[in-house]
């Protein structure tokens, strides 16, 4: 059930409880990214077997190979955070070279770290579908729950999670992440989507043991190492159809143990952008977790968590897949 429409913050707030130039990419105030055209999947990677600096790549499609941009600009930088803050200048170089057909590395070669690496911010959103709401008899959230992970706990789409000594109850969160392309503070929410570069997959995993200890704060919990991979892909926003209406789903051992739809989010990309600007400039690089859909391993009956040994598979329609061995 949809409600209406209302002006400004709070319409999205609610909305969800239902349902080409040439430019210089180094100077400064270049324009943020926007929409350019063909669907863009922007990687970090290295070398496989390599322990180097990673570089800034193309996906040619989800699994497919990379184009090295670092290799058809030498002169764009090799971290994502630092290609964002580039604008609009920055994506047009990595249209050229996708345009080009040059410089195309065989996906065997290649080893995907996570698209961002070293975001000034993690920003998560607890409590924000609907479904899993229903899940734990709570009520709708009227304002989001905000929490944080520290960037030490993002690791790449196929790297291993580390299961910590400390904790006996770690459980899966399937998220859409999106990520940050522009500075902003105090965004309208007719404005947040410029503000946005694009969108990938998280896993928030979680140990559901310290939720429950440390003042029942939720950071140690979520901020292990290793407690947030992320990837495969930066997908630009213009490549994806609709944010707000894709499947979303988890597999632990091959089995599915969450399968919902991003249209169940309660405060969506655009809510979530205006909501945290109030109280903090949002940076390029910055990343936001948007919650978990129901069917988390502490709400079952009985409780499952994961051990060593187990495979946990988080999916997005159109974003890709995240494969991580628990160790």
């Amino acid at each position: 059930m949809q409600v209406p429409a209302q002006a400004g913050l709070f319409k999205s707030l609610r909305q969800g409880l239902a349902q080409l130039g040439h430019f210089d990419w180094r100077r400064p105030g270049s324009r943020a990214l926007s929409t350019l055209g063909r669907a863009m999947r922007l990687v970090q990677f290295r070398a496989k077997g390599s322990a180097g600096d990673p570089r800034i790549g193309l996906e040619e499609k989800d699994g497919g190979n990379i184009v090295d941009l670092n290799a058809f600009d030498p002169s764009l930088p090799r971290t994502m955070r630092a290609f964002l803050e580039g604008g609009d200048a920055a994506l047009a170089v990595a249209k050229r070279a996708q345009a080009s057909g040059q410089h195309v590395l065989p996906r065997a070669e290649v080893a995907l770290t996570a698209p961002v690496t070293n975001p000034d911010k993690v920003i998560c959103v607890g409590m924000n579908y609907a479904d899993h709401c229903l899940e734990q008899n709570v009520k709708i959230p009227q304002e989001p729950i905000i929490f944080s992970k520290f960037a030490s706990s993002i690791v790449g789409p196929y790297d291993d999670i580390v299961h910590p000594a400390e904790s006996s109850e770690v459980d899966w969160e399937v998220e859409l992440a999106f990520v940050i392309g522009k500075q902003g503070k105090h965004i309208q929410e007719s404005d947040a989507m410029s503000h946005v570069a694009g969108f990938t997959v998280a896993h928030d995993v979680s140990a559901r043991d310290w939720q429950k200890r440390n003042g029942k704060q939720w950071l140690l919990s979520k901020t292990f190492d290793t407690f947030c991979p992320l990837g495969p892909a930066l997908v630009t926003k213009d490549s994806v159809s609709d944010p707000h209406n894709l499947g979303i789903r988890c597999r632990v051992n091959g089995e599915t143990v969450q399968d919902s739809s991003t249209k169940q989010m309660i405060f969506r990309t655009e809510a979530l952008v205006a909501w945290v600007s109030q109280f903090v400039t949002l940076y390029p690089g910055d990343i936001f977790l948007t919650g978990t859909p129901p069917g988390v391993g502490l709400f079952r009956k009985p409780p499952i968590f994961l051990k060593r040994g187990d495979e946990v598979q988080c999916e997005i329609d159109e974003l890709g897949a995240l494969r991580n061995k628990v160790v």
